[in-house]
């Protein structure tokens, strides 16, 4: 039996699109009461389980983690797919974002988040209008804000189409940037991103004292937005999924004899996506893999992955862009085809079914702390 993807009666997918219903003064299935300015801080990586052990460090989220249920992310839950979802309101399966990586349009592998550099245009592989096109539309200003070095990235070209794009250095300075637009607009929807726990959790782990420390900067940062938002304000805290600290003992090195017949390796460590030479069969690949892996990792082919749901409602362009056979951790590991993948020196990692990446916070400010 694979697990289902949809965990939580709303996902990521489901925020803007409230969010949107809120600013045109009707409310969605969230509930969001009618507000002139919404306010979504998505933290990269803030697990609803990792916020919850640490909420000691975090007063000001923690005020409301027992009121505020939370919700899934999308799968993979890996931020190309799952900040895609929160752009567009869809799962993977339509805008086509399927994983941290996979064959672009010439069958070469491509990195999602930093791949679209090179001429590629990425709002053409991103099938979807997004939510920032939609609020413009009605007339509302759309802004993201985010550190500089991504304003002109192909990913913010793929998923934040029709969004003023404003830069903040630190959290704060990004902060100091949504309080800005929150006085300086007649109606907004104002994004704003924060990927230093996410940063952090790779480099050190979700477990290290420096994670806990970016969490309390976090904290400290947003502490006075929540506390200065007008009775007409409603914000959001999210994230686009969890995290798993994988120690360098557990990383698997994948046999070679399991790679025969695949043509490329997308997706990423902990969710491999294997592409297979024509006329290999996926189900004689994918019983090869189980007969090793069935106790570290749920194995699917495509057509079983797209079944049991894992990537959301697909359409028949953006099939082809999913594995031919996936490979999901269960337990704590990660698979890796290249022994010396640099990769490896990642801690903490994400992308697979496990509570711990599906499982996010939604956490309420403002006009709708009253809202659910």
């Amino acid at each position: 039996m694979l697990p289902a993807a949809k965990t939580h009666r709303f996902s990521l997918a489901d925020v803007l699109p409230n969010c949107l219903a809120a600013l045109s003064g009707t409310r969605g299935g969230l509930g969001l009461a009618p507000v002139s300015h919404a306010l979504v801080v998505v933290v990269d990586g803030l697990g609803m389980s990792a916020l919850q052990a640490r909420r000691g460090h975090a007063r000001t989220l923690a005020s409301r983690l027992d009121a505020d249920k939370p919700i899934g992310t999308v799968f993979p839950s890996t931020t190309a797919a799952a900040l895609t979802s929160f752009a567009t309101g869809v799962w993977p399966g339509r805008h086509g974002v399927v994983g941290y990586s996979a064959p672009g349009p010439d069958g070469d592998v491509v990195n999602h988040l930093n791949g679209w550099d090179d001429g590629t245009l990425p709002t053409q592989w991103q099938r979807m209008p997004t939510l920032f096109e939609r609020a413009t539309a009605a007339g509302h200003a759309a802004i993201a804000i985010g550190p500089a070095r991504y304003r002109d990235s192909g990913f913010t070209r793929a998923v934040l189409r029709g969004a003023e794009y404003r830069a903040g250095a630190s959290i704060a300075d990004r902060v100091e940037r949504a309080q800005e637009a929150m006085v300086t607009t007649a109606s907004a929807l104002v994004y704003l991103y924060v990927p230093e726990l996410d940063t952090v959790s790779h480099a050190r782990g979700g477990q290290s004292p420096e994670w806990t420390a970016a969490l309390e900067e976090l904290d400290a940062a947003i502490a006075p937005l929540t506390t200065g938002l007008g009775p007409r304000h409603g914000m959001l805290v999210t994230a686009d999924h969890g995290i798993v600290d994988v120690p360098h003992d557990d990383q698997v090195i994948v046999d070679p004899a399991l790679l025969d017949g695949v043509r490329a390796v997308a997706g990423e460590p902990r969710c491999l996506q294997l592409h297979l030479e024509p006329g290999i069969d996926a189900d004689v690949v994918a019983e090869a893999w189980r007969a090793v892996e069935s106790r570290r990792g749920w194995v699917a082919t495509r057509a079983e992955a797209i079944e049991a749901g894992w990537f959301g409602p697909v359409d028949a362009e953006v099939a082809p862009r999913i594995g031919d056979v996936l490979i999901a951790a269960r337990e704590r590991v990660a698979y890796y085809v290249d022994p010396d993948d640099r990769g490896r020196r990642m801690i903490g990692q994400h992308g697979s079914l496990t509570a711990e990446e599906l499982t996010i916070p939604l956490l309420r400010f403002g006009r709708w702390r009253t809202g659910a």
